[in-house]
């Protein structure tokens, strides 16, 4: 289940100044607001992901970089505020100003091969420092490049495709609808198939701005026992030492649905399932206060939530945050339904009210972030889309997270397994080296439960073990 370490492999990335690309042709030069989803101050950060492409015959002779070059180029003529810059107004509302400066483009070549990054494809990655270099001064949100792309060729004949956006710009969907097209016009197309869709009025509060719901996401943390931690005050402190993914197959899923009776799986989806039980996992391994409060926080998109659903095309922040809690004794002494009862409800609060209201919030609060004390993230990429970007030389061989953000989070990553030959999920790790060490073993201790004996003994014992 979890990814063979590539900690030896070493490498050397052979990189050309960075380079600014701007739209082939003249854009509008206007101001453009986001919208007051988009700006929230959870969302001010960059965002790094990777797509890996083997050799294709087909290709011989031509070069990726100068391919993935041209078309950026004439992609942004589309995407034009992707090439601006972002300006803060009063009370921090951000703008785009669409000054067409261009975003950062980086060649570079590696003296390794696909294979030398393993059978199986899977984060983390080693070096990825140096296949998405961080170009000095670049990763600022405010007046800086909203893009940066580094297109690196492998001695293979292959090619990596890193990049990093600011998030406030767009979120995985987005970021996908603009890599798409970028790969739809590498390919000859003369414009993208799906138009891009501004519209980020769509997405503001209200007026006059009404908070309707209850959004735990933005609620400290009440808990007294915040100082009686067994080992460590909150999640976001730890020293995040070891990266690991676990891949999740037909197997594993079926043996976490052995945990949860019957009757009780209705209408819980694999996310759910996966969800709860890496939270509880987590939690079990880092040995906190039974009486401290532990929070999970999920992202839920809404683009089909709304009536009408939101126009196609459209590429900014469509999603919600929404947060299950419990305290630490309560989550690791139950069964696993008792984690999947709340994340499930914590799903279900996200409606189109639930979205109005969340945008009125952060007007009200004036752009909140999140209070990071005990929170595990996680966010479901499956659906995003990065497994079907094709420049030209065939769908990525990986695509997805580069890794795990060393904020607690984690992402599930559709993965096709070739030394298991299934399809399955894999979902990056990162913690403490003997938090890890704890975390795997709960893991593989409920993943080898092989039958409903014993699940229930697992489940008889665990309120004295713990």
């Amino acid at each position: 289940m979890a990814a063979p370490a590539l900690a030896s492999l070493v490498f050397t990335v052979r990189r050309r100044e960075p380079e600014l690309i701007a739209p082939a042709n003249p854009t509008p030069r206007e101001l453009k607001q986001l919208s007051d989803i988009d700006d929230q101050a959870g969302l001010r950060f960059q965002i790094p992901s990777v797509l890996f492409y083997r050799h294709s015959p087909s290709m011989n002779g031509r070069d990726p970089v100068r391919v993935i070059r041209e078309a950026l180029a004439k992609t942004l003529v589309f995407y034009y505020p992707l090439a601006g810059r972002l300006r803060e107004g009063p009370a921090g509302k951000l703008s785009v100003d669409c000054t067409g400066e261009g975003v950062l483009f980086i060649e570079a070549d590696a003296d390794v091969t696909l294979e030398q990054f393993g059978e199986d494809l899977q984060p983390p990655f080693p070096c990825f420092e140096q296949l998405l270099y961080d170009v000095p001064g670049s990763g600022g949100i405010i007046d800086s490049p909203l893009l940066l792309i580094q297109v690196t060729r492998l001695k293979c004949g292959g090619f990596i495709f890193a990049n990093r956006v600011n998030h406030t710009m767009c979120d995985a969907a987005g970021l996908i609808q603009f890599i798409t097209a970028v790969a739809e016009i590498a390919r000859s197309a003369c414009a993208p198939s799906v138009p891009p869709v501004w519209r980020r009025e769509l997405l503001n509060a209200r007026n006059p701005p009404r908070i309707t719901c209850t959004h735990h996401e933005f609620e400290l943390s009440t808990n007294e026992a915040n100082t009686k931690d067994i080992t460590n005050p909150t999640f976001t402190t730890l020293s995040l030492e070891a990266h690991r993914s676990f891949f999740f197959g037909p197997a594993e899923v079926s043996a976490l649905q052995r945990m949860v009776p019957d009757p009780q799986q209705e209408g819980y989806s694999t996310f759910d399932l996966l969800t709860a039980f890496l939270w509880r996992c987590l939690t079990i391994a880092l040995h906190l206060n039974p009486e401290a409060e532990v929070r999970v926080i999920m992202n839920v998109n809404t683009r089909s939530k709304f009536n009408p659903p939101l126009p196609t095309g459209y590429y900014g922040n469509a999603f919600a945050y929404t947060t299950a809690h419990s305290t630490a004794g309560k989550l690791c002494s139950n069964p696993l339904e008792y984690a999947l009862g709340l994340v499930k409800r914590a799903k279900g609060n996200v409606t189109e009210e639930y979205m109005r209201s969340l945008a009125d919030l952060l007007v009200i609060r004036g752009r909140p972030g999140f209070p990071m004390d005990r929170i595990y993230g996680i966010s479901d990429l499956r659906y995003a889309g990065f497994g079907g970007v094709d420049f030209g030389w065939g769908k990525p061989a990986y695509g997805g997270v580069a890794g795990s953000i060393p904020s607690m989070a984690s992402f599930l990553v559709p993965f096709k397994s070739n030394v298991r030959g299934e399809k399955g999920i894999v979902v990056p790790v990162c913690l403490p080296i003997h938090a890890m060490e704890r975390f795997s073993k709960e893991l593989e201790s409920v993943l080898n439960l092989s039958d409903i004996k014993s699940v229930q003994k697992y489940n008889s014992t665990i309120k004295s073990a713990l």
